[in-house]
């Protein structure tokens, strides 16, 4: 327990796939913790010649972006099931970085984290690696299947379903943010919305600046 009775907390998240780890391939990761002496704790336990570990105070938005991104990975599969392209898939990566960073800075979360490893660095990780759940039920309904046959097809957690959710039912009402991406995977699971369409009202949108001012 904390010096006021709260419990200690600690996250371990980065880009971390996991066939890459049991092949002890180089990776790096982030022990968070707003106990900076937990935080090293952890990553002397587990740091490696081969996994690095890095320290990070801001344990919230840690586990947002490690939660955010399964969403955004979501939506890389869809783009990759349609064929989109490159541009397409780096421009979503982009700006579906921008949503989470946009979400965590209204929950308290410092910037920073988002540029970081567990934000930049697992959201590009999530959506390029062929084993990333997330990303393969997206390809599945960029292919033309249902959502939930696309889930059907793996026997592992598809963790961005339950976060999208979240997130658009919950969080979004709350802050009172623009996260078009996020509603948008939202609507083509929960709403059958065409992915055509979904993709066509997300380049329809107003145009704008791309920086906040």
């Amino acid at each position: 327990m904390g010096k006021d009775n709260t419990p200690e907390l600690a996250a371990l998240s980065g880009p971390t796939i996991a066939d890459e780890l049991i092949r002890k391939l180089p990776a790096t990761a982030c022990a968070a913790s707003a106990d900076e002496k937990l935080a090293r704790e952890i990553q002397l336990t587990f740091n490696t010649p081969w996994f690095r570990i890095y320290t990070n105070t801001d344990i919230v938005g840690v586990e947002l972006a490690g939660a955010m991104k399964n969403i955004i990975a979501i939506a890389a599969g869809i783009v990759d099931g349609i064929k989109a392209g490159d541009n397409a898939k780096a421009a979503l990566l982009c700006r579906g970085l921008a949503e989470i960073a946009r979400l965590g800075e209204a929950m308290g979360a410092s910037p920073k984290t988002f540029a970081g490893l567990t934000g930049l660095g697992d959201l590009v990780t999530t959506c390029i690696s062929p084993s990333g759940r997330n990303r393969s039920f997206g390809e599945r309904i960029g292919r033309g299947q249902a959502p939930l046959a696309a889930k059907g097809a793996t026997v592992s957690v598809i963790e961005g379903i339950a976060t999208c959710k979240t997130v658009v039912e919950g969080l979004l009402p709350k802050y009172g943010i623009e996260m078009p991406i996020t509603e948008a995977v939202y609507d083509v699971i929960f709403k059958a919305k065409p992915v055509k369409q979904a993709i066509a009202d997300l380049m329809q949108r107003q145009l704008k600046s791309e920086l906040p001012h």
